[in-house]
C-alpha cells in the first residue's frame, strides 16, 4: 500500500471514529468513565497479580473498594458541601450589595480606582441574581423532573464499575488483540509511540490527580483556620479546579478574597490570610508537587492542554474533557514524532536523506 492510501486510510478511520464520538457523545460518559477508571486502576491490578492473586478476584477487590470509598466520601461530603452552597446561592445578593457599598465608600476610593471608577451604587445587582438564581432552580427542578438527570447519575454509578471491572479483567487480553491489529512492516514504531502516549496520559493524569487532592486538602484546612465563610466549599472547588493549569488557583483567589473582603473588611488581616494561603499553595504547586507527582517528561504544555479541555468540553461535555488530555498527549507525540522524521528528511536538510 503506498503512503497516500495509508495516510488515506488513517485520515478516514480518525474521521469516522470523530464522528461516532460526536453522535453518540450524550450515551458515552459511563463507558468513557469506565475505560478512565480501568486505565487508573490497571497498574494496581498488574502489582496484585504479580503477588499471585487471581486478576479478576483483585479486580473485583479493587472496584469494590473503590465504589465503597467513593460512597462513603460522597455520604460525609454531601452535606456540608449542600449546606454551603445552598447558603452562598442565597445569600449572593447581599454579598453583591455589600460589595457594592465597599466599593462605593468614600474612605477608600482605591477601590473605586480599582473596578474603574464605575458607580456600582445605582446597580441593583441583587435583583438579578435573585432572577437568576430562580432561572437555575426552576431549570434544574425541569431538567430532574424530566428523569434526564437521574437517568444519567443512576448510569453513571452502575455502569461505570461495571464496565471498569471487565475492562480490568480482560486488559491484557484487550492490548494483546490490539497489538495483533498493527501493520507487521510498522509495528515497533507504532508501539514505541504508544509506549510514549501511555507514559505521557499515565504522568499527568496520575500526578495531576494526586496534586488536585493534596491541594484540595491543604485549600480546605487554610480556609477553614482563618474562618472563611463556605471555606469548605470554596478550598474543594479550587482543589478539583487545579487539574486545569492556573483555574484552581485562580478560583481560590478570587472566590476567596471577594468572600473574605466582604465578610470581614475593615478587618484586612483575614483578607491578607487568604491572599497568603493562596500565594503558598501556588508556590507549592508549581515548585514542589508539579516537578515531584507530574514531571517534565509528560510533555504538555499548559496552553496547549487549556485549549484542548476548554475546545473538547465546548464540543462534547463532560465526555470531552474526559478524553481531552489523552487525546492531548497523543497528538503531541505524534507532533514530536512527525518533527523528528521531518528534521531528518531531505525536506528540512535540502541533501539526501
Amino acid at each position: 500500500m503506498s503512503l497516500q492510501r495509508q495516510a488515506l486510510f488513517w485520515v478516514a478511520l480518525l474521521a469516522v471514529l470523530i464522528a461516532l464520538i460526536w453522535l453518540l457523545h450524550g450515551i458515552l460518559l459511563p463507558f468513557v468513565a469506565g475505560m478512565a477508571l480501568a486505565y487508573l486502576l490497571d497498574p494496581l491490578a498488574n502489582r496484585l497479580e504479580r503477588f499471585g492473586l487471581n486478576r479478576a478476584m483483585a479486580t473485583f477487590v479493587m472496584v469494590a473498594v473503590f465504589v465503597l470509598v467513593l460512597a462513603f466520601v460522597a455520604i460525609a461530603l454531601f452535606p456540608v458541601l449542600a449546606r454551603q452552597l445552598s447558603e452562598l446561592i442565597s445569600n449572593a445578593p447581599a454579598y453583591i450589595e455589600r460589595l457594592q457599598e465597599l466599593v462605593a465608600n468614600p474612605e477608600w476610593p482605591w477601590l473605586s480606582n480599582l473596578v474603574g471608577g464605575a458607580n456600582l451604587s445605582d446597580f441593583k445587582a441583587s435583583a438579578y441574581v435573585k432572577d437568576a438564581a430562580g432561572a437555575f432552580a426552576v431549570f434544574a427542578g425541569s431538567l430532574w423532573s424530566g428523569g434526564r438527570a437521574f437517568v444519567s447519575l443512576l448510569s453513571l454509578l452502575i455502569i461505570t464499575p461495571v464496565v471498569a471491572f471487565y475492562l480490568l479483567v480482560d486488559w491484557p487480553r484487550i492490548v494483546a488483540t490490539v497489538d495483533s491489529w498493527l501493520p507487521r512492516k510498522d509495528a515497533d514504531t507504532i508501539r514505541e509511540l504508544l509506549r510514549q502516549i501511555d507514559s505521557a496520559i499515565a504522568g499527568y493524569v496520575r500526578g495531576q490527580t494526586s496534586i488536585c487532592l493534596i491541594l484540595a486538602a491543604l485549600y480546605i484546612a487554610g480556609f477553614s483556620l482563618i474562618g472563611l465563610k463556605y471555606g469548605f466549599l470554596i478550598g474543594l472547588i479550587a482543589g478539583l479546579a487545579s487539574f486545569i493549569p492556573f483555574v484552581g488557583s485562580a478560583t481560590g483567589l478570587i472566590v476567596g478574597t471577594t468572600v473574605a473582603l466582604v465578610q470581614f473588611w475593615p478587618d484586612w488581616v483575614p483578607v491578607l490570610m487568604v491572599l497568603v494561603v493562596c500565594g503558598v499553595l501556588q508556590v507549592i504547586e508549581g515548585y514542589v508537587l508539579s516537578p515531584n507527582l507530574v514531571g517534565a517528561s509528560v510533555g504538555l504544555h499548559p496552553v496547549w492542554l487549556m485549549f484542548a479541555l476548554f475546545s473538547a468540553g465546548y464540543l462534547f461535555g463532560f465526555v470531552g474533557l474526559l478524553v481531552a488530555v489523552p487525546v492531548a498527549a497523543a497528538i503531541g507525540v505524534l507532533v514530536r514524532f512527525a518533527m523528528r522524521r521531518y528534521m531528518a528528511s531531505s525536506i528540512y536538510s535540502g541533501g539526501p536523506t
